[in-house]
């Protein structure tokens, strides 16, 4: 057996929650990929998320840099060592919820938003910062929102679609609209949308985020894993 034979085997050994950038990538979104040997990345307009093999080799490392480009900031899973020219810029720890559990339930009042939303839901994704999202995310996947008087106060939507789940993400109400349950009804309502489909709803959170880790788990999320993204520069670019 060949050593690339080795390691495709272990790769696809993995489940799809531990390696959900590429699993999306090797599927559903596949539309989406830009691959070089084992790493793979979103369409830079999509996503800025790196899929890749739980330890990289001098390969992975090289395969890396030259698909995220010269003094670009990627974010890798699980705590890693890289190689002489890449800067280490930290680490923070997140969490994977599974939401097999999830109570789910379809709501008439959000709105399916679409392309002409995408201003507003940069908008508030800006001022909320729920996490990245960009000028074509809301391809990867159905978005809602509650919209008040015409403007869009509350939205969540899917991410990534690892074989058998999908994410919810960017769940985020404006300020001024707070402690009204809509963020608890988005999320019921994506996931009542990921279950008719026949998939599993799943989510990310920063460890430290506890008050959204809280609302997740009395909605029916569970911990799977703890987990640790290590950020870094890659080589070059000149002075910076």
């Amino acid at each position: 057996m060949t050593t690339k034979t080795v390691r495709a085997a272990r790769d696809s050994a993995l489940h799809p929650l531990d390696d959900p950038v590429r699993s999306s990538l090797r599927g559903a979104h596949a539309r989406f990929a830009v691959w070089s040997g084992r790493i793979a990345r979103y369409d830079s307009e999509v996503a800025g998320f790196v899929g890749h093999p739980p330890r990289l080799d001098a390969g992975d490392w090289a395969d890396l840099a030259e698909l995220a480009g010269p003094a670009a900031e990627v974010s890798l899973r699980g705590a890693h060592v890289p190689p002489a020219g890449w800067d280490l810029l930290g680490q923070l720890g997140s969490v994977q919820l599974d939401g097999s559990d999830l109570e789910v339930a379809p709501d008439p009042d959000v709105v399916v938003l679409g392309s002409d939303d995408v201003p507003q839901m940069l908008d508030l994704v800006a001022r909320t910062e729920p996490g990245p999202f960009r000028v074509r995310t809301i391809e990867m996947g159905t978005y809602l929102g509650f919209v008040d008087d015409g403007r869009l106060v509350a939205l969540a939507g899917e991410r990534m679609h690892p074989d058998g789940w999908t994410e919810i993400s960017a769940v985020c109400t404006d300020p001024r609209f707070r402690r009204r349950g809509l963020s608890t009804r988005l999320v019921r309502a994506v996931g009542y949308g990921i279950r008719a489909r026949g998939a599993i709803p799943f989510l990310h959170a920063r460890a430290d985020n506890v008050s959204a880790i809280r609302l997740y788990e009395s909605l029916g999320f569970t911990l799977r894993q703890r987990s640790v993204l290590t950020r870094l520069r890659t080589p070059g670019g000149g002075e910076r």
